[in-house]
C-alpha cells in the first residue's frame, strides 16, 4: 500500500509539473531583458512598462493592446450568450418529457460539437457564413461572426455541464415545490437556480476559458480589425516570438486565475 502511495504522489507530481511548467517558463521569460526570449540576458520589467505605453508612440503595445481587448471582448459577450442558451437548452433537454429515442437523439446532438475537430466546427462556419453573408452584416468576417462562431462550440460545454447537475439534483425537490404549489417562475428562482448556480458558473468560466485559448475558429472568422490575442501571437512568432508577447500572456493567465477565484468563491457564498 505505501508503494502505491509513492507511486500515486510521483503522478501528481508529475502531472502538475507538465500542467504549469510550461506557464511558469512564459513568467519567468517575461522578465528577460532580451528582445526575443530564446536567451535569458538578464532581468528586466522593461516589457511590462512597454504595455503601458501611450499607444501613439508604441504601434506595437497599440497591437498587443486591442489584441487583447478583442480577446476578452470576445470572450466575454460569447460567455454570457452561450451561458443562457446553454442552461435553457439544459433544462429543456432534462426537464422535458421528450420520447426514449428523441432524447438519445439529442444528447448526441450535443455530444457531437464537443469531440468534432475545431478545423472541422470552423469550415462549416465558413460556409456557413457566406450563405448567410447576404442576409445580414453579422455574418461578415469580423467581431460579429466571430462571436457567433464561438457560441456555437460553446453551448454544447455549458449545457453538458449544467445537465449534469440537474441529473443530480433529481426531480424530487421539484415536486415538492409544486406540491406546495409553487409558480413555475417561483420553483425556478427560489428552488431550481440556487442550486444550478454553481454549475451555471462552472459551465461559464469553460466556456469563457475555450474562447480565450481559440484559434481555429477565431483565425477562420475574423476579420482585418478583429484580431485576437492567439491570432497575433501566432503572427508574430513568424517573424520571432518577441518578449513582450510572454509579458501580456501572463498577465492574462493571472487575470484568469482571479477571476477563476472570485467566482469559486461567489459559488461558495451561493452554497453557504
Amino acid at each position: 500500500m505505501k508503494r502505491w502511495g509513492g507511486l500515486l504522489q510521483v503522478a501528481v507530481l508529475v502531472g502538475f509539473l507538465l500542467l504549469y511548467a510550461p506557464l511558469l517558463a512564459v513568467a519567468l521569460y517575461s522578465f528577460n531583458a532580451a528582445e526575443k526570449g530564446s536567451v535569458w540576458v538578464g532581468f528586466s520589467l522593461r516589457w511590462y512598462a512597454q504595455l503601458m505605453a501611450d499607444p501613439e508612440t508604441s504601434r506595437r503595445a497599440w497591437e498587443i493592446r486591442e489584441a487583447t481587448l478583442n480577446t476578452l471582448q470576445l470572450g466575454a459577450v460569447s460567455t454570457v450568450i452561450s451561458t443562457i442558451l446553454g442552461t435553457m437548452l439544459a433544462l429543456g433537454m432534462q426537464r422535458f418529457p421528450w420520447p426514449s429515442s428523441l432524447g438519445k437523439l439529442l444528447q448526441v446532438t450535443i455530444d457531437v460539437p464537443v469531440i468534432t475537430p475545431d478545423i472541422v466546427i470552423a469550415a462549416a462556419l465558413v460556409v456557413g457564413f457566406n450563405l448567410l453573408r447576404f442576409v445580414s452584416p453579422l455574418f461578415d468576417p469580423g467581431m460579429s461572426a466571430m462571436i457567433i462562431g464561438h457560441v456555437t462550440f460553446q453551448i454544447a460545454f455549458v449545457a453538458l455541464v449544467v445537465r449534469s447537475r440537474l441529473v443530480l439534483m433529481g426531480p424530487t425537490l421539484s415536486e415538492a415545490a409544486r406540491d406546495l404549489y409553487a409558480s413555475s417562475w417561483y420553483h425556478f428562482h427560489r428552488v431550481t437556480l440556487p442550486l444550478l448556480w454553481p454549475a451555471i458558473v462552472g459551465g461559464a468560466m469553460l466556456a469563457f476559458t475555450l474562447s480565450l485559448d481559440d484559434f481555429v475558429i477565431s483565425f477562420f472568422t475574423c476579420g482585418p480589425s478583429s484580431s485576437t490575442l492567439p491570432i497575433y501571437v501566432y503572427h508574430s512568432q513568424l517573424r520571432g516570438l518577441r518578449t513582450d508577447l510572454f509579458a501580456v500572456s501572463t498577465l492574462l493567465v493571472m487575470g484568469t486565475v482571479v477571476l477563476v477565484l472570485t467566482l469559486e468563491r461567489l459559488t461558495r457564498w451561493k452554497r453557504d
